[in-house]
């Protein structure tokens, strides 16, 4: 579709130049840059130990380990140390980073290749390959690990982050609305008002008629773009379609706002009865959100978020004033209103825009600390499960 063609009006104000309208349930967002979106780990996988190709040539049949090159391991012992310095910090290092590994496999159930016999540091820069190619292939969530020497220890400490792509999960309401005032609906309607209430109460999803929301202000902003042309009319189809937005989100609000909502999930669940697909669908998603409600009654979805990206423990002062230099979650997950028409259109462009301006999103992330202190028992799992929620729910409702 043009790009130009979802316009509100003539309005003169200047904009950015807009982005492809995006089709899908959950909206994707445009023009992020992929390779850049992340600042943490590597995009590039581990080069293969060895070639699986036949050659007639024996040298080629040669398995060759990854080629070493020279960390901040080499690096850190001078050349003016002598010799027995030399020895001591290395077999400090040594002994502390198999100490690191050790509880590290352990944690992530992952078997490292013995080591041990190879020279210092070609022996560490190997295992650590090893151990990030062992990540990557069985945790989801493994994002990087770093190998930190601070005060005369090394150690591990590995990033796990819930990667969410570069979409927008916005939960259309007027949908459900509209399903509420449907008597064919209406139970199917019930179970989806206990999905977003629980949402909206106890996980902290955006609401966009709340002053403080990221959409609120969009929607605020394309209000006053049609407020100043003066060739809208008040009958236009957008500022029926605002004049909606703000009704329903109102009202709706209010609904999924009531506490008795998640109170009665469990009862709704046990006494529906589905009569079609839809119905079918609707009682799946609603049983899974149940599931997570239960075994999460009072986390948030911000439970994970860290100010840019970076963990509390690692602000420093001059963190805690710049400014926000990411896509905060807030910013692409909401409740809002339809996900059609021309308002439609020109919020997920005015969003992408906005989107444009940054390189990399905020996602739920937590770091592990390998030197042998506790490990915390925390993890991804809510994250994981409710964004695939969020998706269900956006398709559900945008059907």
């Amino acid at each position: 579709m043009n790009a130009t063609k979802n316009n509100i009006g003539k309005n003169t104000t200047t904009r950015r130049a807009k982005t492809a309208k995006v089709t899908q349930t959950i909206r994707r967002v445009s023009g992020m840059d992929e390779a850049a979106k992340r600042c943490i780990g590597s995009p590039k996988r581990p080069t293969p130990i060895g070639s699986d190709k036949t050659a007639s040539n024996g040298f080629l049949k040669t398995t060759f380990l990854p080629k070493f090159k020279e960390n901040d391991f080499q690096k850190s012992i001078s050349k003016e140390d002598n010799l027995i310095k030399i020895q001591r910090k290395k077999s400090k290092t040594e002994r502390d980073f198999y100490k690191s590994l050790s509880q590290l496999a352990g944690h992530y159930g992952l078997n490292p290749i013995p080591t041990e016999n190879f020279d210092f540091p070609y022996n560490i820069a190997l295992s650590v390959w090893n151990i990030k190619k062992q990540l990557k292939e069985s945790n989801e969530n493994w994002d990087n690990i770093q190998l930190i020497q601070n005060e005369n220890r090394t150690y591990f400490i590995s990033e796990e982050r819930c990667k969410t792509g570069t979409s927008l999960f916005y939960i259309p309401l007027i949908p459900l609305y509209r399903m509420l005032k449907n008597k064919a609906k209406k139970k199917s309607a019930q179970l989806l008002l206990s999905v977003c209430s629980y949402l909206y109460r106890n996980a902290n999803i955006p609401y966009y008629r709340q002053e403080n929301s990221y959409l609120y202000w969009n929607y605020e902003m394309l209000t006053d773009w049609i407020s100043e042309d003066e060739e809208i009319d008040e009958n236009h189809s957008s500022k029926k379609e605002l004049q909606q937005a703000e009704i329903i989100g109102d009202f709706m609000e209010q609904k999924i706002f009531h506490k008795n909502n998640v109170e009665v999930f469990g009862k709704r669940l046990e006494t529906f009865k589905a009569k079609n697909n839809f119905d079918k669908e609707c009682f799946q998603l609603s049983k899974k959100v149940f599931q997570l409600y239960n075994d999460y009654p009072e986390e948030s979805i911000f439970r994970n978020a860290h100010f840019n990206n970076i963990q509390t423990e690692e602000n420093t002062d001059d963190d805690f004033y710049n400014e926000e230099k990411v896509v905060t979650m807030d910013k692409y997950i909401s409740f809002f209103a339809d996900d059609k028409g021309l308002i439609y259109q020109n919020l997920i462009d005015s969003v992408n825009n906005d989107f444009n301006e940054y390189s990399e999103l905020q996602e739920p992330m937590i770091t592990k600390v390998f030197d042998g202190s506790d490990i915390p028992k925390n993890n991804l799992d809510f994250e994981n499960r409710l964004f695939g929620i969020l998706i269900q729910l956006s398709t559900l409702l945008g059907d």
